[in-house]
């Protein structure tokens, strides 16, 4: 516990949010063995998460939400392009 209380306090002092490390040490395990399992039920095959609609989407929204800093900064780099300059 008190290893916990001193990693908590380093990282408000540091301005790093917990909540991504709280999600991360609870369902971390739990992520990875499913992840392996439906690896090997799979046969190594990425295919199995885009099988139906339902879980191609969340898993396609998943994928956009990880990568949404550097899309948004693409995009935000293409409108500033193509937007005329003011006078």
């Amino acid at each position: 516990m008190l290893g916990f209380g001193v990693v908590g306090y380093v990282f408000k002092k540091i301005g790093i949010p917990l909540a991504p490390f709280t999600l991360a040490l609870v369902l971390g395990n739990r992520a990875e063995d499913a992840f392996r399992l439906s690896m090997i039920g799979a046969g190594g095959d990425l295919k199995v998460f885009w099988s139906n609609g339902l879980v191609g989407s969340i898993t396609t929204l998943a994928i956009m939400l990880l990568f949404w800093p550097v899309i948004d900064k693409a995009f935000g780099s293409v409108t500033r392009m193509l937007r005329p300059a003011k006078a």
